[in-house]
């Protein structure tokens, strides 16, 4: 994986008073399927800091909302209000992208104006050249237009680093490309999670997500980057059912409906446990729903019962991994913890996450919605706000938008 710290321009290396900025974002937030009114505003705050580090600055902001044909595929105008009210700076709402109307309304700003272009999905542009190379994105209208009224462009839209799209790669080569606050936050807590030694270095991997959890696993073992991985919910399930371990019908049924490619996925852990069969830390006793029954892993699970939470005795197991851990990295709770019948394994052991004077990296929707629940998100070192994105970067993947930053450094370092 490449090595990617501070091989591309931060804020700290540009004085950006009085420039116009092309400020990329990430605020794709859920939608009410009814009011339409948007549910949550954590992205948004995600990137108070850059947006404040820009007062002095013309920035002008791109951003994209779900995708085409979806039911919350809709215009950028109420996200331009809830980011207004968060700043209590007024954001203007521009109906376009790159046309007359939005270029005008950019060559007319002053210093300390904010304006929110349409989604960039609502042009084809966006997303037509995502298997092309980056001269086709170079000669779209919104590249070559908005290059041409813009001084820089700064990205923060992590969350969106795994995706190769005109909006957020296009503008390597025509104009400096800079890291905003957001992206060298997330990429430096997660380099050094990944550079950390290996000994000491643990993973918790738990929640519904067997996919991604699986394919993070692999990635880890392969490349030695964690000395132990715990697996929870129905990552663990999959796991004990690769190992020989009957599951009971209805788990069984669970991960066949809610996964693709299950054979491949337990294939992947039948080969994780066969290689690093020691490293791979599982449930010993489990609770079940409805009864509220613990059953241990020597026993039957009855067809009829969901795996719903650990048991006491796997909590105490992962309990004595934590305390001796030097760094730790969350994805997923542990089980139904939504429930309170059933959130005393998830609960415990955000606790002893929380307590240990390990680096703690946590990550996933659900994993922050439990940290939330519990009041224990402040005592995580870092929670990060990728899904897919801080996946993929986790495994290894190539990530096109530091790719393209660290392309515009080298292209752009003697013209600064």
């Amino acid at each position: 994986m490449p090595d990617y710290k501070r091989k591309f321009f931060t804020l700290d290396d540009y004085d950006l008073t009085d420039k116009t900025v092309l400020l990329r974002l990430d605020i794709n937030s859920p939608i009410h399927p009814l009011t339409g009114e948007i549910m949550g505003d954590t992205r948004f705050r995600s990137h108070i800091p850059t947006i404040d580090r820009l007062k002095n600055s013309k920035v002008v902001i791109l951003a994209h909302q779900s995708r085409p044909g979806k039911a919350d595929f809709t215009s950028l105008e109420a996200h331009a209000r809830r980011l207004e009210r968060l700043l209590g700076r007024r954001v203007k709402y521009i109906d376009s992208i790159c046309g007359p109307t939005a270029l005008n309304a950019i060559k007319s700003m002053k210093s300390g104006d904010i304006l929110m272009l349409e989604n960039t999905r609502f042009f084809s542009e966006d997303v037509i050249f995502e298997k092309e190379d980056l001269e086709s994105m170079e000669s779209s209208n919104m590249v070559r237009n908005l290059s041409s009224v813009v001084d820089v462009f700064v990205n923060d839209a992590f969350p969106a680093i795994h995706r190769h799209q005109t909006s957020l790669t296009g503008f390597t080569n025509t104009v400096p490309n800079i890291a905003g606050m957001l992206i060298q936050k997330e990429t430096e807590a997660v380099d050094n999670f990944l550079h950390a030694s290996s000994k000491g270095s643990i993973a918790i991997l738990a929640g519904a997500k067997i996919e991604d959890s699986i394919s993070v696993a692999r990635s880890f073992m392969e490349r030695k980057l964690v000395s132990k991985i715990l697996v929870g919910g129905v990552v663990a399930n999959a796991f004990t059912w690769a190992s020989g371990t009957s599951i009971g019908k209805r788990n069984e049924e669970f991960i066949r409906n809610n996964n693709k490619n299950v054979e491949k996925y337990l294939d992947i852990c039948r080969d994780i446990l066969k290689k690093n069969g020691d490293a791979i830390v599982m449930p010993i006793d489990f609770i079940l729903n409805p009864t509220l029954r613990r059953i241990s892993l020597n026993e039957r699970i009855p067809d009829d019962q969901i795996i719903a939470d650990i048991g006491p005795d796997t909590i105490a197991s992962f309990s004595r991994e934590i305390r001796t851990a030097k760094h730790i990295f969350v994805n997923g709770p542990m089980g139904m913890y939504e429930l309170a019948d059933y959130a005393s394994g998830t609960r415990e052991i955000l606790k002893e996450i929380a307590n240990s004077k390990a680096l703690k990296l946590a990550g996933g929707g659900h994993t922050i919605s439990a940290l939330e629940m519990m009041g224990l998100k402040d005592k995580i070192d870092h929670i990060s706000t990728g899904g897919g994105a801080l996946i993929s970067y986790l495994s290894g993947e190539p990530m096109p938008v530091i790719e393209s930053l660290v392309k515009s450094r080298d292209k752009f370092q003697d013209v600064k």
